[in-house]
């Protein structure tokens, strides 16, 4: 146990001085662990989770910097979301950041959108995208989680939806879709680099990161229909060409009038339902609970804290 919070804190050391540096953390970790027996290729979690970290605040300054671009982006977004979307309906964006792409729809989409959701692995990020909707007058529930292991009901969110988020799991990408597809109740909108349609030298740089690869083929394979398919008009960096890949979920025309439900928590760890608090979300069937930290939910299984004898009236 010693020799492995040795590493991390080598890790993380070794990242935060990269960064400071002006180099790319999450590729200093990569080269790093290269070096290591037995280690996994591409991004690691805790590659991801640190850059991250060390990056909050960098978005929502590109945003103010870049405010045109940014409306454009949201923008298109908003229009391709705007293809699955009914008046009403709830959204929630994975790997949501700092929330300038949520925030950016929002705006967009107006009164016709119901609830909004997103979430993070990172809590500074999180933190950073409240101060944002907040200073742009929009409202959406931020939480973290993992995109491998959403902690909601299945068919919860009526449609899904990403901007880049799914870039860093090359090796992960039908988890990464199946999760997505099962919190989905009509449709997944994954806004991706997507590398089959790239060019040579834009591959080479996906290749090079570590991005996904053979998302329409994975999406396919787990049974959900393809409507819409192609690289986008308008992406930020032509290296990392964004296309989308809209998916409606096999069986929607069975759901008929059914409703989203996304009051309906699930444990991370365990899958039992989680009652909500302003400090703690908790399972009593199992008896987890889930800090919320300044307001933010952590609902990642590794912040599961056991502690049976809180009641449940607590939470009231």
């Amino acid at each position: 146990m010693k020799a492995e919070a040795k590493e991390l804190s080598h890790v993380i050391t070794g990242m935060r001085q990269a960064y400071s540096r002006g180099g790319n953390a999450m590729e200093w970790c990569r080269d790093y662990f290269r070096t290591m027996p037995k280690t996994v290729e591409g991004n690691n979690l805790l590659a991801t989770l640190v850059a991250y970290d060390l990056q909050a605040g960098s978005y929502i300054s590109a945003a103010r910097a870049h405010r045109e671009n940014n409306r454009r982006w949201c923008r298109q977004l908003a229009e391709l979301l705007a293809g699955v979307l009914d008046e009403g309906d709830s959204i929630m964006e994975v790997g949501v950041g700092e929330a300038t792409t949520l925030a950016g729809v929002l705006t967009e989409t107006g009164a016709k959108m119901g609830l909004a959701f997103g979430f993070d692995v990172s809590w500074s990020r999180v933190a950073e995208g409240r101060k944002w909707l907040a200073e742009t007058g929009e409202k959406a529930s931020l939480f973290v989680a993992d995109l491998l292991n959403i902690p909601l009901e299945g068919g919860s969110v009526d449609v899904v939806y990403s901007s880049h988020s799914l870039e860093p799991n090359r090796g992960k990408e039908e988890e990464a879709l199946r999760e997505c597809l099962r919190v989905a109740r009509k449709a997944v909108v994954l806004v991706e680099p997507v590398y089959e349609l790239a060019s040579a030298e834009a591959q080479a740089r996906m290749r090079h990161h570590g991005y996904v690869e053979g998302l329409r083929e994975t999406a396919e394979k787990l049974g959900a229909e393809v409507v819409d398919y192609r690289l986008l008009d308008y992406a930020p960096n032509p290296l990392n060409p964004s296309g989308v890949l809209c998916l409606r979920k096999a069986g929607i025309a069975e759901c008929g009038g059914v409703e989203s439900r996304v009051d309906i928590w699930r444990c991370p760890m365990t899958g039992v339902e989680l009652k909500t608090g302003s400090e703690f979300f908790y399972a009593s069937e199992v008896g987890l609970a889930y800090p919320v930290l300044r307001g933010i939910p952590m609902l990642r299984a590794e912040h599961g804290i056991v502690a049976s004898k809180l009641s449940a009236t607590i939470l009231e």
